[in-house]
């Protein structure tokens, strides 16, 4: 009898040890920091303290790289990838904005007029998402009791890293400079009215605001190329066009953004309730909108200098409230950075620029020359062209047949390097070389013809007021995972990993299923 009791003991002390050992975290965080680039924290960190991004790379398990399947990655086609686990071919989210065919104009990819805006004249939901996130699986999981919630300095980063089922997603108005929301999400915490209103609302505290160097001149030495070591000093005026976005690529942008979280961790009392909850955080990496013209800048690296207080405060607070050891922590980028190649005067360079519209021109005239004289080009959008189908159906054309026409015209064109059609990706007829296209867009709104231009080109085109811009340069940039906190052990993989494996994992430690369009498994490294 005496060995039974001390067997049943030692059995019950070992399932408690492991129940110990694999219990879903009380609190998941996932930062995600816009434009993130892994060299520049490479380049940077003699002006890093101990507890931001050293405590990070530090503490927890560093994959090398992030990489994204597809092509022309942005900020709204890369957050939606993060938390579904899926490419732009299934959750349906390319760009930022999206071109509406019956209108001929570009629109959010999340504008949604059924729903209004809460702090914001805005009209968005995540109805054109059309897969799950981590949040929802969470939700579902949880039967609505654990708590899911989004910030972020643009909609599109907040209502996409939310999902459907959050409880609330709240991103800073381009306009008024409150925080936001739409009304699809019903849960406005009053911490979050107390924010918008009185002495402690942005627009109150603003003046007060300027933007000065946080080092010494000398220490921005990492960035060899900045010859001018300026002792700038930005103000921003809420009466001035353009304030709050130009305030969103200041390092200001992310103290509000932190200030914000803590208040849904000690307010909110997130990572506290039976059932883990979750909070998804969207950081700026990238450069000040006033010297975006300028590919190297004094302006970034104090931007991330920054940062690194604001990541240092904002893991103070998870530790207090809830403990770094029962709260998973995951940073990440969005994989790209934008910004502007300029060629010295006299200096020659690779590629040229690629004008659309003088594109669509001649295809639409040797469609005529073809098949009569027709309207058979719609427009041009990013990196798509659009036929009319009207016209096409009227004349009872081939639609397959013009479509490949139009596709060899346009090969020829300087600077293209592949052209792939809309009916070849819906049957399956692409291959390796054409793969990023592929997963890079969504067969509902794609265009007729896809086309990829040659490394070294730009695209110079009419933006909505008419004004020539140049586009800017799309770089894709060495973009580091980390997971910390949940008693994780210091690891350093120096590997790549593919964006669609963040999602499974994390649904991984949380217990719960992946989202539903999600095909990859977790990351073996986290357990």
């Amino acid at each position: 009898m005496r060995k039974f009791i001390t067997s049943l003991i030692t059995v019950l002390a070992v399932t408690n040890l492991q129940a110990q050992q694999h219990h879903a975290p009380k609190l998941v965080v996932c930062i995600t920091i816009d434009q993130l680039r892994g060299d520049y924290l490479d380049y940077f960190k003699s002006s890093f303290g101990e507890r931001g991004f050293k405590r990070l790379l530090n503490d927890g398990v560093v994959y090398n790289h992030v990489q994204f399947e597809f092509s022309n990655v942005d900020q709204a086609s890369s957050f939606a990838t993060l938390f579904t686990g899926s490419n732009p071919c299934y959750h349906s989210i390319t760009g930022i904005k999206r071109y509406d065919i019956d209108k001929g104009q570009e629109i959010s990819c999340l504008y949604d007029a059924h729903y209004l805006g809460n702090y914001t004249h805005q009209n968005f939901s995540p109805k054109n998402l059309l897969c799950s996130t981590i949040g929802d699986e969470l939700k579902i999981a949880s039967k609505g009791a654990a708590q899911v919630y989004a910030i972020a300095p643009e909609a599109e980063c907040a209502i996409l890293s939310a999902g459907h089922a959050a409880d609330g997603a709240f991103w800073l108005d381009d306009y008024n400079g409150k925080w936001a929301t739409t009304t699809f999400y019903k849960n406005v915490p009053a911490y979050v009215d107390k924010l918008n209103i009185g002495t402690e609302s942005l627009s109150s505290r603003l003046p007060a605001v300027s933007w000065s160097p946080l080092l010494p001149a000398d220490s921005y030495s990492a960035l060899p190329y900045i010859t001018n070591k300026k002792q700038y000093n930005y103000k921003f005026n809420e009466k001035e066009v353009g304030c709050y976005p130009r305030f969103k690529t200041s390092p200001f942008i992310n103290r509000e953004v932190c200030r914000l979280a803590a208040q849904f961790i000690n307010t909110g009392e997130l990572g506290t309730h039976q059932v883990p909850d979750l909070l998804c955080i969207t950081f700026y990496g990238g450069n000040f909108l006033d010297v975006q013209d300028k590919t190297y800048t004094q302006e970034v690296q104090d931007i991330y200098s920054q940062l690194d207080g604001d990541i240092a405060e904002l893991l103070d607070v998870i530790d207090k409230k809830v403990g770094l050891d029962k709260a998973l922590v995951v940073v990440t980028g969005t994989g790209y950075y934008t910004d502007t190649e300029i060629t010295p005067q006299g200096e020659t360079s690779t590629g040229g620029t690629f004008h659309p519209k003088r594109c669509t021109a001649l295809l639409n005239m040797y469609l005529m020359a073809l098949y009569g004289q027709k309207s058979w080009v719609t427009g041009y959008y990013n990196r798509q062209i659009f036929l009319n189908h009207k016209t096409i159906e009227d004349e009872k054309a081939d639609l397959h047949v013009i479509q490949n026409k139009a596709a060899e015209f346009v090969a020829e064109f300087s600077g293209v390097q592949q052209v792939i059609t809309d009916l070849s990706l819906r049957a399956g007829e692409w291959n390796e070389g054409s793969a990023t296209l592929r997963y890079g867009t969504h067969h509902a709104g794609r265009g007729d013809l896809i086309v990829e231009l040659q490394p070294g080109w730009g695209i110079e085109e009419d933006d909505m007021n008419g004004q020539t811009a140049k586009i800017k340069r799309n770089n894709a940039v060495i973009t580091p995972l980390i997971f910390t906190g949940y008693n994780l052990k210091p690891r350093r993989i120096e590997r790549s990993v593919y964006a669609t494996e963040i999602a499974p994992t994390v649904t991984n430690v949380l217990r719960i299923r992946a989202p539903n369009a999600c095909s990859d498994l977790p990351l073996s490294e986290i357990r």
